[in-house]
């Protein structure tokens, strides 16, 4: 039985983490770990997540929590990522990371880290993202530069960061296969008199309202035709569901950065 332990386990993904893994029939929860200024710290997991106490009270010592653990699942904030990556890889346990809006030292952080312990990070954990990251780089290795690419994402009106990690992973993906630089080639905003599209373009727009999980739309748009690929959301559990494998995976693999990707065989 795997022991889980949840960093962030009062957030939105990590109360949906912790419902998955309580409902899990081959993981189980070892800690709950919160912020030093959460009000929910010394409280039961299990109420805070909605479906009865489970004896796993929330806590702010990292050092404590996680000695029966055997991996980590962090969905917490950037700056709070960034800053416990570090100690992970003193403790020695594997770690699955779903945090996005990392800025380079963050993402440094986390490299250095891999240098001791195994980690997964990607921006999004679901299954069908993933699957759609591929068939972007098959898609644009086709199109090339005949075809004009545009990224179009949208979530719900609480999201702190833009664009999302999944439509800056898209783009990624794309200036990789089209060889192209997002430093120099990505337009996040369009107004006014900008002239026409250059061809490197790679739009990359922003949407924000109501409760929207996460859409993400690439265009492809060429000579009398488009074609779209289109990942959307309709819950949290598809996020939680693959960070649950993720962390399945990663336990066995040596010191490391992962993506999903190697979670699941898709290079």
């Amino acid at each position: 039985m795997l022991k889980i332990a949840i960093m962030g386990v009062t957030g939105r993904m990590g109360t949906t983490i912790l419902n998955l893994v309580e409902k899990s029939d081959h993981c189980q929860l070892a800690a709950a770990i919160d912020a030093p200024t959460s009000p929910y710290l010394g409280k039961d997991s299990g109420e805070i997540a909605g479906f009865g106490t489970n004896g796993i009270v929330i806590t702010d010592d990292l050092e404590a929590a996680l000695s029966e653990a055997d991996v980590v699942i962090d969905f917490t904030h950037a700056d709070a990522t960034a800053g416990n990556a570090p100690r992970l890889a003193k403790i020695g346990i594997p770690l699955v990371i779903g945090t996005t809006g990392l800025s380079a030292e963050g993402q440094a952080a986390i490299n250095a880290a891999a240098q001791h312990i195994p980690i997964v990070f990607a921006p999004n954990m679901s299954t069908g993202v993933n699957v759609t990251l591929k068939l972007l780089e098959m898609a644009a290795t086709i199109f090339g530069d005949d075809y004009d690419v545009e990224v179009v994402e949208a979530h719900h009106n609480r999201k702190k960061d833009a664009p999302s990690g999944t439509a800056m992973k898209m783009a990624q993906v794309l200036a990789q296969t089209l060889k192209r630089d997002l430093a120099t080639d990505a337009v996040y905003h369009r107004e006014g008199m900008i002239g026409e599209r250059t061809k490197k373009e790679i739009g990359i727009q922003t949407i924000r309202g109501g409760d929207i999980v996460g859409d993400h739309t690439v265009f492809f748009c060429g000579p009398g035709e488009r074609v779209e690929i289109t990942h959307r959301a309709h819950s949290r559990d598809t996020f939680a569901s693959g960070a649950i494998r993720a962390a399945t995976w990663v336990h066995h693999q040596p010191a490391g950065l992962y993506s999903m990707f190697d979670v699941l065989g898709l290079k």
